[in-house]
């Protein structure tokens, strides 16, 4: 007999019960870094991300687990719904609270119904199918819509099937083909992009820009204040304000610096820009870079060639630099589909938003199909 229950803390579920299910495949979706952002109140009261951490048992059992907000508006969550906002106002309907499943600001695939691996296939699809009609119940009680974003393949495959609308959405990811180093990553790229790279990257060294790299122990105190500060500076040009905290950042130091990496630049001995990379089992995460002086390419040195540098290294499959960014295709990331699953309460208002959905897969399958084939940094075979 499955049965659910939720809570407004994750201490209330346990860390043992948690990354049991989460398996810790995914570093976002750890106890950890969860309760970091509850710890630091980047969510919770106050802001627009309130907890409401969903548990399924087997009798007495935890077997699954879901991070599940109550969301006040639409920000930090990267797949974007504010015409549909408006346009249910619009028509006299209240959007929000919604229910929103996802990592708050994280705009990474993983899965959203974490399941134990102790189960069958055949009962995890049986979990995902309840997990879906009490998502559908608790909608249809209290909200508009229920939001599961940056979902997986899977997931979406199974949701579809069980009133949920799948959504598709498109990132920029760097691949390793086995390459033995960067210039043999260099070498699979046309000549034009190829001279590109290297004159970018030739102005850094030629303006005898140093590069660091710290993970783990090797990141002070003082490295930590230099992270935030430059995340500060780069969160209020974008978006006038920053969505974590400075106690965010003090957790992220006790408690996850064996998952980071900070990768420094230094000009005369003076730190002026930094990016913070998320290191998973396979694949490097880029999250968040700022500076404090503006010198061309930069951005483009610690962001991308240093990752993908530090990922040939150290043998990692991909890099995933977050979300937007056709600049990132010259520079060897090529588009990948995001999957993300709604159901809309209102039937009139679902309508609506199947026929928005697909005229936006349309355009979004076009323009992966156009840069495979015609905009690819890539050689030809």
């Amino acid at each position: 007999m499955l049965s659910s229950k939720t809570f407004e803390k994750i201490s209330s579920i346990g860390k043992k019960s948690w990354d049991k299910c989460s398996k810790n495949l995914n570093p976002f979706l750890s106890y950890t870094f969860l309760k970091n952002l509850e710890d630091s109140k980047s969510i919770g009261p106050g802001t627009s991300w309130i907890a409401k951490y969903l548990c399924i048992f087997d009798n007495t059992n935890i077997i699954a687990v879901s991070p599940m907000y109550i969301k006040l508006d639409s920000q930090g969550e990267y797949v974007f719904d504010h015409a549909w906002a408006n346009a249910y106002y619009n028509a006299g309907g209240k959007y929000y609270p919604k229910i929103q499943l996802s990592v708050p600001f994280t705009p990474v695939t993983g899965n959203r119904i974490l399941i134990m691996d102790s189960l069958t296939n055949k009962e995890k699809t049986k979990v995902i199918k309840y997990f879906a009609d009490l998502i559908i119940n608790i909608t249809n009680n209290n909200f508009s819509s229920a939001h599961i974003t940056f979902c997986t393949k899977e997931e979406s495959l199974i949701l579809n099937k069980n009133k949920f609308l799948t959504r598709i959405g498109e990132q920029f990811h760097w691949k390793n083909d086995n390459y033995k180093n960067f210039s043999s990553f260099l070498s699979s790229l046309t000549s034009r992009k190829r001279k590109s790279i290297s004159k970018e990257r030739k102005f850094i060294k030629d303006n005898n820009i140093e590069i660091i790299f710290k993970s783990h122990k090797e990141i002070k105190t003082k490295d930590w204040e230099y992270m935030y500060n430059f995340y500060i500076n780069t969160a209020d040009k974008k978006w006038g304000n920053a969505y974590l905290n400075k106690d965010f950042f003090k957790l992220l130091s006790k408690n996850f610096s064996d998952k980071i990496l900070i990768i420094f630049a230094k000009e005369d001995d003076i730190t002026i820009a930094a990016a913070l990379h998320v290191i998973g089992k396979k694949t490097l995460y880029g999250r968040y870079w700022g500076c404090n002086k503006n010198i061309k390419y930069l951005h483009f040195e610690l962001c991308y060639y240093q990752a993908i540098e530090w990922a040939i290294n150290n043998k990692y499959d991909f890099v995933e630099g977050g979300a937007q960014g056709p600049h990132k295709i010259q520079r060897g990331y090529l588009p990948e589909k995001t999957y993300s699953s709604h159901y809309i309460a209102n039937e009139n208002f679902r309508n609506a938003v199947i026929e928005f959905l697909n005229q936006e897969e349309k355009i979004i399958n076009r323009d992966i199909q156009i840069i495979n084939k015609k905009l690819t940094p890539f050689k030809k075979n």
